[in-house]
């Protein structure tokens, strides 16, 4: 079984360069099967790590919230797991 593990968070205003440096040094022990980075307008950095690991695994590790004068708000977290293609 896998799941995936979505982390998205909003930098202060002019820090979103900040947020992503801060993101991506965050290291994960067990590291994921995969890890993925993205950032989009207004400064948000979302981060998707994929585990061989059931949906309601509460051993896998997730990004902390980052230091509340970075970000302008709680970080938003979602877990997903796979579905099969019905083709």
């Amino acid at each position: 079984m896998s799941v995936a593990l979505m982390w998205e968070a909003r930098a202060a205003a002019g820090r979103g360069g900040e947020l992503l440096a801060w993101a991506r040094a965050q290291e994960l022990t067990p590291r994921p099967l995969r890890r993925e980075t993205f950032r989009a307008p207004q400064d948000r950095v979302l981060v998707i790590t994929w585990w061989d690991a059931g949906y309601d695994d509460a051993g896998i590790p997730e990004l902390p919230e980052p230091e509340r004068d970075l970000v302008t708000r709680a970080v938003h977290r979602w877990r997903f797991e796979p579905v099969a293609d019905e083709g």
